[in-house]
């Protein structure tokens, strides 16, 4: 399979269209990342304190700047995701294989690091969207080809236990939360409310 990083792949479905982020994007984008409701659903583990709540353009611009960047550099892909009907960005998705903690340090509890080879995924999206039937979609979309697509054993996403549209959209394609931490990068910090699936297609 070829690279995400070489041919970023789209996907659709009835509703939905994936595709790699562009910087036209960010008018749609901030209407996302400035909804006040949908940024606790927002993952920003691991993130340097940013929490993704951006109210004008020209942090949105600079938002998606800084993903082109990274993908460029092989960090991670940011897809747009566009609702077919409206012509429009209502979300993004981003996928990369975390390799976990590489020094191999313990968490609080004395483990190692349980998300090793794991592809993440963070999913943002407009408030109005988070609904059980419109993730179910986008994850329908993304889910199946990750695997391969980033060469990981497993796809973890991050799900506070208020987000019940998710939980059940998840647990439907079967993930299943799980009780391990996540070791952050750079600062070791342990980050919790995962829910995993498994290439067997096992939940944690």
């Amino acid at each position: 399979m070829v690279s995400p990083y070489d041919k970023c792949p789209i996907y659709e479905s009835e509703n939905y269209l994936l595709r790699l982020v562009e910087a036209a994007d960010a008018p749609d984008l901030l209407l996302v990342y400035s909804d006040e409701k949908a940024v606790p659903f927002f993952n920003s583990d691991n993130c340097n304190g940013d929490d993704f709540h951006y109210t004008t353009l020209e942090r949105m611009q600079s938002a998606i700047g800084f993903w082109l960047q990274a993908y460029e550099g092989r960090g991670f892909v940011r897809w747009a995701v566009v609702d077919r009907n409206l012509r429009q960005a209502i979300g993004t998705i981003e996928l990369f294989n975390r390799g976990g903690n590489a020094q191999e340090q313990d968490n609080r509890d004395g483990q190692r690091d349980y998300f090793q080879n794991c592809g993440l995924l963070r999913l943002d999206l407009r408030s109005d969207y988070e609904r059980e039937e419109s993730i179910g979609e986008i994850l329908d979309l993304i889910v199946p080809p990750t695997f391969e697509l980033f060469a990981c054993e497993m796809i973890a996403t991050k799900i506070p236990a208020f987000a019940t549209a998710r939980q059940t959209a998840a647990q439907q394609r079967g993930f299943a939360a799980s009780g391990e931490k996540m070791i952050g990068g750079d600062d070791h910090r342990i980050y919790g409310d995962y829910y995993v699936l498994h290439a067997d297609g096992q939940g944690s």
